[in-house]
């Protein structure tokens, strides 16, 4: 998920820098949405190896 929010993050930039607004804006908030989903799950898969008694990596 991480790869593809980057993914996302490059084709934003690069069609704001050719001047395709809509398209950048549209890109970095696909971008934004699946950084925040993949940050949740990591926190949520790091407090659930935690509760099982291994440490966080």
């Amino acid at each position: 998920m991480l790869g593809w929010a980057l993914t996302f993050l490059v084709v934003a930039l690069i069609a704001g820098l050719l001047g395709f607004g809509g398209i950048a804006g549209a890109s970095a908030g696909i971008a934004k949405i699946l950084f925040i989903i993949f940050l949740v799950l990591f926190v949520v898969a790091m407090v659930m190896r935690a509760m099982k008694g291994k440490p966080p990596v």
